[in-house]
């Protein structure tokens, strides 16, 4: 008896529950909402003008990429696609009732995986859809050159990503500090350039732990770009890096400017090589010094921008006005 009771108190209420909810007001002009603008919605998908903007859309939405592993090139990062967002296009020419593809509005298309998706590994280039490169400069020695890099960089408006050695920053924190206020990226190059792949755990925490408190401490950033040494690396190193919260950092192009190479020849071999997604190492060396200015002209002239290893694996898009408009239309860059 007791059971029946229960039972017919809860239906009871539901019933009452459902009735006030009908008769509430906020219900009613929620669904009426909701049914005006699923009637709006219907007359706009058979609107004419509406049909032409969707099968534009079809024919230049360009898809996304996502990061993945490559066999080669290990880690590679995704990149945003570029779509017309129908709806917004609609809106903006519904007024003039007739397509016209400068109005077009474009909106970005978010891959589905991530490089931070992927498993620790490192990374040798971006993707080659992404018309842009990176410059790595590694510093453990050099001092006398790098103020001549910094004027030749600000002069073409270039910024870089600086991996600087720890022990380095420590005797010259002043030129950490240059490089930081030119506004270059700095990464880790660990403390004292070891051969990493030698190392127990314990010292390659060691590593990369000191390295960031010192680069904390002297120019108040993070490093998140981890430069081996030497380009010495195993896959425990991969993996303490990235506990350290840093991706492995490699290079697609070296200038092997530490051999002293004649300065045309070196820039005669490496700017052909440069293409989209290339990252190019260097040292302050003479040789880079000298010839840093050709080196970035001769990548500007192969319509490619120069920038920090984070722009190069960002999966945002570069504003339209850097690219090849293949849409014809605008965007909301």
């Amino acid at each position: 008896m007791k059971h029946k009771v229960i039972h017919v108190i809860l239906c009871s209420t539901v019933v009452l529950l459902a009735l006030v909810a009908i008769q509430n007001p906020f219900s009613n002009q929620y669904v009426e909402t909701v049914k005006l603008n699923a009637s709006m919605m219907v007359e706009a998908v058979e609107d004419p003008l509406y049909e032409a903007i969707l099968e534009h859309a079809n024919k230049v939405n360009i898809p996304s990429i996502n990061a993945k592993m490559d066999r080669v090139w290990k880690a590679m990062p995704g990149y945003n696609g570029l779509e017309v967002d129908v709806e917004k296009s609609y809106d903006k020419m519904k007024e003039s009732g007739t397509f016209n593809q400068s109005m077009l509005i474009f909106k970005d298309a978010k891959p589905e995986v991530h490089l931070s998706d992927l498993d620790p590994a490192p990374i040798y280039r971006g993707v080659s859809e992404k018309p842009m490169t990176a410059m790595l400069i590694n510093v453990a020695w050099g001092n006398e050159y790098i103020p001549d890099m910094l004027r030749t960089l600000r002069q073409h408006q270039v910024h870089a990503t600086f991996f600087l050695d720890g022990s380095w920053v420590k005797k010259n924190p002043q030129l950490a500090m240059m490089i930081k206020e030119e506004g270059h990226e700095i990464g880790s190059h660990a403390y004292s350039h070891p051969q990493m792949s030698k190392l127990s755990v314990e010292k390659i925490d060691e590593e990369l732990e000191k390295t960031t408190e010192v680069i904390k401490a002297t120019v108040d950033e993070t490093p998140k770009w981890f430069a081996p040494p030497s380009g010495d690396y195993n896959q425990l190193v991969v993996d303490r890096a990235h506990a350290h919260g840093m991706n492995t950092i490699m290079w697609t192009v070296d200038t092997i400017d530490w051999k002293k190479p004649e300065v045309h020849s070196m820039v005669n071999r490496v700017v052909p090589k440069m293409e989209a997604g290339s990252m190019l190492l260097m040292h302050p060396t003479e040789s880079s010094s000298q010839g840093l200015d050709a080196m970035i002209k001769g990548i500007k002239e192969k319509n490619l921008l120069v920038g920090t290893v984070s722009e190069l694996m960002s999966e945002n898009r570069l504003p339209r006005n850097m690219e090849v408009d293949i849409n014809g239309g605008s965007s909301s860059d």
